[in-house]
This record gives structure tokens, C-alpha cells and sequence, in this order.
């Protein structure tokens, strides 16, 4: 065997070690927020009726509608309606606090054991950075996985229920199939985040308004020139919710970079200036749909996933996305591509 495919079946290994251990802490995570969604609950009866809820479906159903919208009077320590699915995952109530320093799930923790792309990227390039001399020679078909996790460094800042937190997430392209290459990590996203997140409550076309968060956000591809990409953001997310619907909407500004230093500066006629999701959740299955458009280049994304019950906590994941900017390296490339695979930690 070659010494470069021993080393990076050897890297595999470890990065999906680190995989597993990081998934064990975020199924922790999960269900101690399916407890305090029960433990939040004032009414003996129904509280002890979510407790059996959680115990009948493997601890993953609490309830079986998870989204109830409360009446603006309403607080977890009077109220017998069960916590929103926004107000658990964001700790927005002062009942939902769950203290400083512990790892929550962020984003969607999923392995994808195929990928499959129509178009893929052999001599990424951009207006300041050269192809490669010679084709990448991907394969159509890989595996993904992403790492997304969160940590409160603040809470009640300001006099007021806003909370400081950091999060980490980590996309990673594995070209696992093709061995005419040794089967390398073709692509892999760094993204550390800063927000303030501030919790809210007003009606908006149906909606209700429940947090606004302000963040800084750098995301880049870690590699060396001419295929290094990078940007930093600083953004406004506004989260809303009715029922089983949440809808995030999230408008951002890219910094400045210095001419010299920027390896993409188009990025943002494909990346456009925000994006929105939406997220509808019934029982243990869940449906997203994430769309960004530049309305002045006429170039956007869509991508679309599903969710639903394996085991336990495990699920099954399927993901769709067609457009640019899937990857760093391919923010300026169009691909349409479907994956399938597991999850671990959805979005709510």
C-alpha cells in the first residue's frame, strides 16, 4: 500500500474516531434538552405524560407535536403548555437556562456514507487564483460528514435574557471511492461562529418573532495557494415560529479583505448577501428547505433535507443541493448533487 493512502486511512481512522466521541456527547446534549422541554412543563399531569411520551418513543418524540406557540402572558413557571422547540434549543426562557460551558448541538451532525454529484469541480479556480495544471480526477461519488457544536460563554448579559455563545462547525468532502487517487479528503469548511443571541417575542404575519442573534462568523478552507479560499461575516439572524414551522432568516455583510489577501473577492456575487431556512418538524422527522440568492447576479442555491427515524436517536439523512457555493471551493462552481446517509443532531 502506498505510504500516502496508509496515511490517510490512518487520518480517516482518527477523524472518525473523533467523529463517533463527538456524536456520543451530542446525543448526550439531545436528550438532556428532550428532559428540560419535560422538566419545563408546571402541570404534574402533563409533565408526567411527557415523561412517559419520551420513555414510549425511545427518547426522541417529546412531545409528539414539539412546537406549541405560548400566549405572550405565558412563562414556563405558570404555564402547562409544552416549550417551543426555539425556546429549547436556544435556552430563550429564563426556565430553559442551562448554565454556561456545556456542548450543545448547532447545526446538523450527519455522516453521509454516498454523495453523488453531477458536475464535479476538477480545476476549481477564481478571478485571483490559477487552476491547477492538471485535473483533481474526482470521483462523482463520496462521502460527507459535518461536525456543528455550540457553547454558552455568557447568559443574562445586559440585565435581559441575551446570551453570549460560541460554535464550531467542520464540513468535510471524503473522496472515500476513488482509489486511483488514494482516496483523499478532498474539501474540508472550517467555521467558528461569536453571537449574542437576544430573545424576543412580537407577532409578524402570522409568525411570532422569538430571537434575534448578532454574530461573527469566519469560514475557510484551511488550504494553501491556489486553492485557498476564506471570508469573515458579520450577520443578523432573526428566528421566527408558528406550530411545527420555524423559519430563520439571516442577512449578512462580508468584511473587507485586503486586495492582496483576498483569494475569492466574487465570492459574494454567488454567495449573495443572506440566506433563509425553513424547518417543519413532526414527530421525530424533519424537513428543511435553505435558499440564498444574489438578485443582482441572478446566482443562488437551494438545498433541501430530510430526516426521519432509524433508532433511538439515530435517523436517516438525506440531503439535496443544486447551485454554487456547496463548498468553499466551489463557491463559484454549479453542482447539483444528492447524499444519504445519518444524523445524529437535526436543527431543532
Amino acid at each position: 500500500m502506498h505510504s500516502t493512502q496508509t496515511f490517510w486511512l490512518s487520518f480517516a481512522r482518527i477523524a472518525l474516531a473523533i467523529l463517533l466521541a463527538a456524536i456520543g456527547r451530542a446525543g448526550i446534549a439531545a436528550g438532556t434538552a428532550d428532559t428540560v422541554r419535560c422538566d419545563l412543563i408546571a402541570s404534574n399531569e402533563e409533565r408526567l405524560k411527557c415523561y412517559d411520551t419520551r420513555a414510549v418513543n425511545g427518547k426522541t418524540n417529546i412531545p409528539e407535536e414539539p412546537f406549541h406557540q405560548l400566549n405572550e402572558s405565558s412563562t414556563f413557571s405558570t404555564s402547562t403548555t409544552t416549550p417551543s422547540a426555539l425556546s429549547v434549543r436556544w435556552e430563550l426562557e429564563p426556565g430553559s437556562k442551562q448554565g454556561v460551558w456545556r456542548v450543545r448541538p448547532y447545526r446538523p451532525l450527519f455522516i453521509l456514507a454516498a454523495r453523488y454529484s453531477d458536475n464535479p469541480n476538477n480545476f476549481p479556480q477564481t478571478p485571483t487564483q490559477s487552476a491547477p495544471p492538471a485535473s483533481l480526477q474526482l470521483d462523482n461519488t463520496e462521502s460527507e460528514f459535518q461536525l456543528s457544536f455550540k457553547t454558552k460563554g455568557a447568559e443574562n448579559l445586559f440585565g435581559s435574557d441575551a446570551d453570549l455563545w460560541f460554535a464550531y462547525t467542520q464540513q468535510s468532502q471524503w473522496q472515500l471511492y476513488n482509489s486511483t487517487t488514494s482516496r483523499p479528503f478532498r474539501e474540508t469548511n472550517y467555521q467558528p461562529e461569536l453571537f449574542l443571541v437576544i430573545p424576543t417575542h412580537y407577532d409578524l404575519i402570522g409568525l411570532t418573532g422569538r430571537f434575534i442573534d448578532l454574530g461573527w462568523v469566519h469560514q475557510s478552507n484551511g488550504r494553501a495557494d491556489p486553492l485557498s479560499r476564506s471570508w469573515n461575516r458579520v450577520y443578523a439572524q432573526f428566528g421566527f415560529e408558528r406550530g411545527n414551522f420555524a423559519l430563520l432568516v439571516r442577512p449578512w455583510y462580508r468584511m473587507k479583505e485586503d486586495a492582496t489577501d483576498d483569494n475569492n473577492p466574487d465570492i459574494k456575487r454567488y454567495m449573495g448577501n443572506g440566506d433563509v431556512t425553513a424547518i417543519y418538524k413532526r414527530g421525530s422527522q424533519e424537513l428543511t428547505l435553505l435558499g440564498r440568492l444574489n438578485a443582482g447576479s441572478g446566482y443562488g442555491a437551494a438545498e433541501c433535507t430530510w430526516s426521519f427515524p432509524i433508532q433511538d436517536r439515530l435517523k436517516g439523512y438525506v440531503k439535496i443541493f443544486t447551485g454554487y457555493g456547496e463548498t468553499m471551493i466551489d463557491y463559484n462552481w454549479k453542482q447539483t448533487s444528492i447524499g444519504i446517509g445519518v444524523l445524529l443532531a437535526d436543527w431543532l
